[in-house]
């Protein structure tokens, strides 16, 4: 929803009319994603896999040439930043990557609308946007023809992979407030006939609502699970305490947070079926799928990664900051871009076992937020969609001190009133219900020794925790839906 008055109106209306309403976004989706080429350029993107480094080098390089050339004489930002660089007498070559400056989300965020190239019509384009995990808002366009490329690397390499496909039956748990976060009776989810999916709330897994999703799942014969690594843990739990041993999918595959062991596990064990990791974000600058070797593989048709300390490059294996250069967008291009993640690059001569040859991710490292609990027994994982609107907040962390108080640490930018307040405090209850909501302005949210700050932060203690999420001694038994 782009605003908040026509989140009210959705909510307002009956299950059926909130179905209809996700079933038309559904399929408008579908034009935008998916067209005559796609499944060529899926066969393409599993051809590719298994190209040589030499292949994969020619490539990404013949790309970028063209990606920096565009972007030095037809993007604004960057035809103007390489004006101002000839003007002081600086002859280097744009043509070579280390010479451009690390872009950094705040540079972005503010001149956001001059990244897009000038022969590109904005009107005409796929308009996104994102906060990401730290409340920077960023608007992001891409052509049809770049979208429909995207999708064709996820439809291989986040489904061909795991047996599935964009034509089966599938779920999410995602963070659109679909529901009310008060509604306390199901459903809790809308069918989305458009993209065959079932939208379920990540906001209202409390144990004694998530047998309600049990049923759903069943009913709408989801095929595969996808969404927050922790809203999965959260129902897997529940379905091993109950003994719902009748859910079985092909693959449930996560996003957005790491997945621990013992979350893979949990998993695994309450659905029958493998859990596989993935990587992403909005800006396609960077994406990565795991094999069945739990191998993490980048995708190279995504960017041109480096990892570096400060501004200095680290040998492989070493963790340092992720910079990308997307190669997938060449109409919004974004140029040694710093994501916000910690990761380190496997080296070039090491292998996988599946036998594709796409490039090794050693370690990945960021991504990771707390979870945040509710006094009627919620898990809430993620909470980036409150800053996804338009407000004048540079970067905001939500903290919880305790079960039902939060603070929302937030450096404002221009523009900020009362009006803004008061739309975050809407927004943070609206997920997290009854709680109370400060806000606390600062210049600047504290960075830890990686220079990167934690968006969520949860203070409960252990005790706290396990008593906010207890599950019932008594096996639960959903009402009818």
């Amino acid at each position: 929803m782009s605003s908040d008055w026509k989140l009210n109106f959705y909510h307002r209306l009956p299950q059926f009319a909130r179905s209809w309403m996700a079933s038309a976004r559904g399929y408008q989706l579908q034009q935008w994603r998916y067209g005559k080429r796609t499944d060529q350029l899926v066969e393409a993107a599993l051809e590719r896999e298994h190209w040589s480094a030499e292949q994969w080098q020619h490539w990404q390089q013949e790309r970028l040439a063209r990606l920096l050339h565009r972007a030095a004489t037809q993007v604004p930002f960057y035809a103007n930043q390489w004006g101002g660089r000839r003007r002081s007498g600086d002859d280097s070559s744009w043509e070579v990557l280390s010479n451009w400056p690390i872009l950094e989300k705040e540079m972005l965020r503010q001149y956001n609308a001059d990244f897009v190239a000038d022969d590109c019509d904005k009107a005409k384009m796929f308009h996104d946007h994102t906060s990401g995990t730290t409340g920077k808002s960023l608007d992001l366009w891409y052509t049809k023809e770049s979208v429909q490329e995207w999708y064709a690397l996820f439809e291989a390499r986040w489904r061909r992979w795991y047996g599935v496909s964009r034509h089966d039956r599938w779920a999410i748990i995602g963070g659109q407030l679909i529901t009310p976060a008060q509604q306390r009776n199901p459903p809790f989810w809308v069918w989305n006939a458009g993209m065959n999916q079932l939208y379920c709330s990540s906001y209202h897994l409390a144990p004694d609502l998530i047998p309600y999703y049990f049923d759903a799942l069943k009913k709408y014969d989801v095929q595969y699970l996808l969404g927050y690594t922790s809203s999965l843990f959260a129902l897997a739990e529940v379905a091993l305490h109950t003994g719902r041993d009748d859910l079985r999918f092909k693959v449930v595959i996560t996003n957005a947070e790491p997945v621990f062991d013992y979350q893979r596990e949990t998993i695994e064990a309450a659905f029958h079926c493998p859990v596989r990791e993935t990587y992403g974000m909005s800006e396609t600058v960077a994406a990565a799928s795991e094999c069945e070797h739990r191998q993490l593989h980048l995708w190279p048709e995504a960017g041109w990664l480096e990892i570096v300390i400060g501004d200095e490059p680290v040998p492989a294996g070493e963790s340092g900051d992720l910079i990308c250069t997307g190669l997938a967008n060449l109409d919004m291009p974004l140029i040694r871009y710093r994501v916000g993640d910690r990761a380190a690059l496997a080296n070039n001569h090491e292998r996988c076992g599946c036998g594709r040859s796409l490039p090794l991710m050693a370690k990945l490292e960021g991504r990771i937020d707390d979870v945040l609990y509710t006094p009627d027994g919620r898990r809430i994982g993620r909470l980036d969609p409150v800053f996804k609107a338009q407000l004048p907040v540079r970067e905001a962390q939500i903290i919880q001190e305790q079960i039902d108080r939060v603070t929302v640490r937030y450096v404002p930018s221009e523009g900020f009133d009362q009006t803004a307040a008061a739309s975050i405090i809407e927004r943070v209850q609206a997920r997290m219900g009854a709680v109370e909501v400060t806000l606390e302005a600062v210049t600047e949210i504290p960075r830890g020794p990686s220079g990167k700050f934690r968006a969520v932060i949860c203070q409960l203690s252990p005790d706290e925790k396990r008593n906010a999420v207890a599950l019932p001694a008594k096996k639960m038994v959903p009402k009818k839906l």
